[in-house]
């Protein structure tokens, strides 16, 4: 059986930067999944040590300009960096937390990640561009970069019902 990483705040923990959790809409599949034991939860960001709530943060340019194309394997790469809304550079702990999280994906044989889209760590098919101002833009996070580096196949909560036919067929 294959195991799936998964952000815990879609099991229902309030772990995202503003204490809350994440609904998936896709209760059904996750309650199964975790009842087979296939589930290897984890929020990349208080892993590492960050608090909850905590501010916003957001993957930006290392200079004044935006940069609409810099994601998650720019940070990792050392390129662009992951600012809270406070201006604190939290880069090294987002790159902490990525490498992390490989591993422990690595530890449980997970081929497998459904993460929470938007995030600067687990975005996966979108993340914020880095003006704080609600703006989205195509993208992964830090973590989900990672992952897909790895060889971990990533999907965004809206895709678990596709991740669960596949298994399914498996």
């Amino acid at each position: 059986m294959d195991k799936v990483l998964i952000s815990a705040c879609l099991l229902g923990r309030p772990l995202r930067y503003n204490g809350t959790a994440k609904a998936s809409g896709a209760d059904t599949i996750l309650d199964a999944w975790q009842a087979q034991g296939r589930l290897v939860a984890i929020c990349p960001e208080v892993a590492v040590g960050f608090p909850t709530p905590r501010p916003p943060a957001e993957i930006a340019a290392l200079g004044d300009e935006l940069n609409a194309a810099l994601q998650g394997a720019d940070v990792l790469a050392g390129r662009a960096a992951v600012l809270e809304k406070t201006g604190r550079d939290v880069s090294d702990l987002y790159r902490r937390a990525a490498r992390d999280t490989v591993q422990l994906a690595a530890r449980h044989g997970c081929r497998h990640a459904v993460l929470t889209d938007g995030s600067p760590s687990c975005g996966s098919s979108f993340i914020y561009d880095g003006s704080f101002a609600g703006v989205t833009k195509a993208g992964m996070g830090t973590t989900a970069a990672a992952l897909r580096q790895a060889g971990v196949r990533v999907w965004a909560e809206t895709e678990i019902t596709a991740l669960n036919a596949l298994l399914a067929d498996q």
